[in-house]
């Protein structure tokens, strides 16, 4: 009976990594004309091109990932995704205007990835510390969500975001966390 519940599990907990693009091994990856289709996760430093890892915050995969864990409300936009100073950044535009932004921002070391996560700190006046995501993670004072990883640093702006939001509604605060742990969660191995 046990084995039964297991393929099952196994199948299901499969696609859901599939789905990320995440692969631990650092292998060549497989492309499309849309781009790489698996997401080698490594510390790397910060080139005059995006990462792949940073590029996945703005991929189909991540935005189904986000819908069916984060916010169960499908965008309406197509990703215009931006390259500018090693941030590499996209709107979710969803129906009345909301609109969820990610990005990622890109340095070459340890001392300047926390330089520049403790100014994200004191320019967005950072409210809460959240442990468990990534290498240390904070909320804001409106609800944006900013995490750090090896030499990234994720911003999750829910400034445009009505106050409640989501199927079933639930504060921007925590939809800025669902986001956050949802992308960690695609960024194992990072």
């Amino acid at each position: 009976m046990r084995i039964r519940l297991l393929v099952p599990v196994s199948v299901s907990l499969a696609l859901v990594l599939a789905a990320c693009g995440g692969s631990s091994k650092p292998s060549a990856s497989p492309t499309t004309p849309q781009g790489p289709t698996t997401t080698v996760h490594r510390a790397t430093l910060a080139s005059n091109v995006p990462s792949v890892s940073a590029k996945m915050i703005c991929t189909p995969e991540a935005q189904k990932e986000i819908y069916d864990s984060a916010t169960g409300v499908k965008t309406i936009a197509p990703f215009k995704p931006t390259w500018v100073d090693h941030v590499y950044s996209c709107d979710y535009v969803y129906p009345g205007g909301a609109t969820m932004r990610l990005s990622v921002k890109e340095v070459s070391s340890v001392a300047e990835t926390t330089a520049y996560f403790d100014s994200l700190a004191t320019k967005l006046h950072k409210t809460d510390a959240r442990s468990g995501l990534g290498q240390g993670a904070f909320q804001v004072r409106d609800g944006s969500l900013v995490v750090r990883k090896d030499f990234k640093i994720l911003l999750i702006d829910v400034t445009k975001l009505p106050a409640q939001f989501g199927v079933p509604a639930d504060t921007r605060a925590n939809v800025a966390i669902n986001v956050g742990v949802t992308i960690m969660g695609c960024w194992t191995g990072a």
